[in-house]
């Protein structure tokens, strides 16, 4: 068997939490079918820049050439002096090409959600659209040629949009789903989002057994509240998407209930859709739902990468003990209506591991 090395990066804030809690779970759920994965602890964010001076040292970056997963925690980029490239969103999904961003959210009926019935998973493009400093590796996205003008650039590529149109695609007929939905505003932005439908209504040929339609993006915004139940898989760029994927969650209920996937051809992050939210850490209370689920969607994708049954067992293993929790409703945390703690939570997924 193939060794499975999954570099560990635990960011800031909540991350210091959240990301223990996820290695406890794996660690319990591998051991049940004897899975052995190297775990490469490396810093990236505030540690890093304390001892490094940079939030993406060399160091690092060295080594995750060596992983086929990461699992990442959040990082305060918000907190980070501005105008110091020392203090940078690392540019990892870029850098390793992990071009398409998987993430479902789902409502449970025991759970406070806007309506029920919602299971929708959006792929999102991440290494191209309006560019900042995590679709570049050198030089900066933005410009102030003058203290009155500020420019930024949008990216739209042949390659990018059709190999996030393939994703969707592949991932719809992976889970069985019906419909395909590219969301875009081609009407105003004609060559850049008429790019990306172009590839997208190419991609969909291959598919004919998957229904495919094209919906305006302040469209498809309205439509996630008004009918969420139509929608199957999203599919749309780095922008757009990033606005849909956390509406969605408040769909759901709450940002702890989004979890994420970065993928590429030969590298995947796992990575949950909320921020550092220094507000609450060190406090017990976040929810490691999103980081959790995140990661047993990397085993799953390391499983069928690889071909490593084990891989997907202990990813289905863990999904069924974080459904059991959730539906049971005692131990979770107080976002989504619990009482219960970060450790406590992690504790009661961990007890349900069969």
């Amino acid at each position: 068997m193939q060794d499975i090395r999954i570099a560990i990066l635990e960011g800031d804030d909540v991350g210091k939490e959240i990301i223990p809690a996820t290695l406890s779970v794996l660690d319990t759920a591998c051991k049940l079918v004897n899975l052995d994965i190297t775990w490469v602890n490396l810093l990236m964010g505030t540690d890093a820049h304390n001892k490094y001076g940079d939030t993406y040292p060399k160091e690092t970056d060295k080594e995750l050439n060596n992983a086929i997963g990461i699992i990442a925690g959040p990082i305060g980029h918000n907190a980070y002096p501005r105008n110091d490239p020392s203090w940078r969103i690392p540019p990892l999904r870029k850098q390793f090409e992990m071009f398409a961003s998987i993430k479902p959210i789902y409502s449970y009926k025991n759970l406070q959600s806007y309506k029920n019935n919602i299971d929708i998973i959006f792929v999102r493009e991440v290494t191209e659209g309006l560019l900042s400093s995590e679709t570049i590796v050198a030089g900066s996205a933005e410009y102030r040629p003058n203290d009155e003008i500020t420019i930024s650039s949008r990216v739209i590529t042949r390659k990018g949009a059709s190999r996030v149109a393939r994703e969707a695609f592949k991932i719809a007929k992976y889970y069985n789903r019906k419909k395909v939905t590219a969301a875009h505003k081609e009407p105003v932005y004609r060559l850049s989002c008429g790019m990306f439908i172009e590839e997208c209504r190419k991609v969909s040929l291959d598919f004919p057994d998957i229904n495919y339609e094209e919906k305006l993006i302040d469209t498809t915004a309205m439509h996630l509240i008004t009918s969420p139940e139509e929608f199957d898989v999203v599919v749309t760029t780095n922008q757009f998407g990033d606005i849909l994927t956390d509406l969605g969650a408040g769909l759901v209920g709450s940002l702890g209930l989004a979890p994420g996937l970065c993928v590429g051809e030969h590298k995947a992050m796992a990575q949950a859709t909320h921020g550092s939210a220094p507000d609450i850490a060190g406090q017990d209370i976040a929810n490691p739902y999103a980081l959790i689920v995140s990661s047993a969607m990397l085993l799953e994708w390391i499983g069928n990468k690889l071909k490593i049954d084990k891989a997907n067992i202990v990813a289905k293993k863990i999904k069924q003990s974080v459904d059991t929790v959730i539906e049971a409703g005692v131990n979770i945390t107080k976002d989504i209506g619990g009482n219960s703690g970060t450790k406590e939570m992690t504790k009661a997924i961990i007890d349900n591991l069969k």
